[in-house]
């Protein structure tokens, strides 16, 4: 069993920077992928960034040179650095974690085997 607990949302202007932090607990060594997603209202929920546990990341086209994925092992925290942010940014943010050996970028919805339960990011114009 894991928990995800996520922190580090909030409102910003545009342009401005968020850091979203996940603490993981439990049987962390189990894990193959982590990553973030985002949902909208009224839209589905996306994959945002993903890290493998081999520290390979990757990135939706929409986020690439704006937001960084990284991973402290040591204290068991998933980071998302958000920079540049823009209004369409704005949704819940959820931290995801995969016990798939085989998972790579783009972390899928299917291959995620346990969720945080998300944090709020708005961004204004």
């Amino acid at each position: 069993q894991l928990q995800l607990a996520e922190s580090g949302g909030g409102a910003v202007q545009a342009g401005g920077s968020l850091r979203l932090s996940c603490r993981v607990s439990g049987y962390t060594y189990s894990t193959y992928c982590m990553g973030w997603f985002r949902q909208a209202p009224g839209k589905e929920r996306e994959g945002v960034a993903t890290i493998v546990r081999d520290g390979t990341t990757g990135y939706a086209d929409s986020v690439k040179g704006r937001f960084t994925i990284s991973k402290d092992n040591r204290e068991n925290i998933l980071n998302l650095q958000m920079n540049s942010l823009k209004p369409e940014d704005t949704a819940t943010y959820y931290c995801a974690a995969s016990l798939w050996s085989a998972c790579r970028p783009p972390l899928n919805l299917q291959e995620v085997t346990y969720w945080g339960q998300g944090t709020q990011v708005a961004v204004s114009s």
